[in-house]
């Protein structure tokens, strides 16, 4: 992982206020669930609780302590594998489908690897806010803000990873009835339009940003119209009545031979009830699908179908930000973000002039630009804060555990 802040930018006490609230936020995050919770892996892809608790700990202790502490020993030296993710430049990794298996250490034993490397970075950064040397406390700081922004990104895929598990048990059980979740019913339609020319894309240099926001550039884009608002369950529903999961000219070859063999009928989380009706699973416990509220958890084949059917497409990354940043407060207000990522039609590749950084840490984003789709915004699980215009997230086309959605476009001024 890469990223960019203020060359200016040393420990502070803000870093470090910062810091320990968003450590508190993610033992929070688990405080709803039961041991038994933590410790279970509903699929491949997705990873315990008690895992994304200890890896975004290793990460602190890997990347920081075992650097700039005096006298560094790990806190149990079988962690380094254990909960080391995709860093092949750190060495071994425990294999990533079983990672459910790891019911040692307990979740216990998790929370106190936890308190112990958050007071010993508490040390580290408060030696350096008050004689540390600049070098240092520049190096310092931009490693800890990248750990801070990276446990942001886990403490939304426990809420993914969560639910996706709780969805498994046919109780329908309850992650938290109080969960703010932050839904919304849809904003009014229409379109937003946009006029051909050249736009920058990318970040703009001022505070934080991952490696694959960068470098800034320029893109032409052709006019183009952006829907107001997001695709809303409603009308999802009636491209499912319509049989839209039985026409293959909706969907790409490869889609529809994944419908095909997973044998897809509706979105991951709707239910039939007794009475013929739509019942969606969330957080809240198994509830009577809102037509209104927008669409999540779909898929890039799902949200392409969809989007043809429609008569419509799926914005390119560069449309979804020209009209995000020409727009911003005016006629693209909440929806854009806070509610669901939104698919874009472009691939995951490098922007030209793209370099990893040198190491382990330059792991983390251009390794993996290769057959993923962009997705832009951010949702209703997305830490306070975390996103930005420029944020580039990421998954495969099949991947519909996400909460993600539908913003639809169209070529020309509609």
């Amino acid at each position: 992982m890469q990223m960019q802040i203020e060359a200016s930018a040393l420990v502070s006490a803000s870093l470090l206020q910062r810091f320990h609230a968003t450590r508190k936020r993610t033992v929070s995050l688990a405080k709803p669930l039961s041991e038994e919770d933590c410790c279970v892996q509903s699929m491949p892809d997705a990873s315990p609780v008690k895992w994304h608790m200890a890896h975004t700990t290793w990460f602190f202790e890997t990347f920081i302590l075992e650097r700039y502490e005096a006298g560094f020993r790990p806190f149990h030296q079988a962690f380094r594998v254990l909960f080391n993710s995709y860093y092949n430049g750190i060495g071994q990794k425990h294999p990533r489908a079983q990672r459910g298996l790891l019911t040692r250490p307990s979740t216990d034993e998790v929370v106190a690897y936890r308190h112990n490397v958050d007071a010993r970075i508490g040390v580290l950064l408060e030696g350096l806010l008050r004689d540390g040397a600049p070098e240092i406390s520049q190096a310092v700081a931009s490693l800890v803000e990248l750990g801070v922004q990276h446990e942001q990104q886990h403490q939304e895929l426990m809420m993914t990873d969560v639910k996706h598990l709780l969805a498994q048990n046919p109780l329908f059980p309850v992650y938290a009835l109080d969960a703010d979740l932050r839904s919304e019913r849809a904003a009014a339609p229409g379109w937003v339009a946009v006029d051909a020319g050249v736009v920058e894309i990318g970040h703009d240099g001022k505070g934080f940003c991952f490696d694959n926001e960068l470098p800034r550039h320029r893109q032409f884009v052709e006019a183009f119209s952006l829907a107001a608002r997001l695709v809303t369950n409603g009308e999802y529903a009636a491209f499912v009545a319509d049989g839209g999961y039985r026409n293959p000219v909706l969907w790409l070859s490869e889609g529809w031979d994944w419908v095909q063999r997973e044998q897809l009928a509706a979105p991951i989380y709707w239910h039939r009830g007794e009475a013929g009706g739509w019942h969606e699973f969330t957080l809240h416990g198994l509830q009577a699908l809102d037509a209104q509220a927008p669409l999540m958890h779909i898929s890039y084949f799902e949200a392409d179908a969809y989007a043809r059917w429609a008569g419509a497409r799926l914005p390119t990354e560069f449309e979804w930000e020209a009209a995000a940043a020409k727009h911003a407060g005016l006629s693209l207000p909440g929806q854009m973000f806070g509610v669901a990522w939104q698919w874009t039609s472009s691939a995951y590749a490098p922007y030209p002039g793209f370099a990893t950084a040198e190491g382990a840490i330059g792991e983390y984003n251009g390794k993996f630009m290769v057959n993923q789709y962009v997705l832009r915004g951010s949702s209703c699980v997305t830490p306070d804060g975390h996103a930005r215009l420029a944020y580039r997230n990421f998954f495969p086309a099949s991947a519909r555990w996400q909460f993600s959605g539908i913003r639809l476009a169209r070529s020309g001024v509609v």
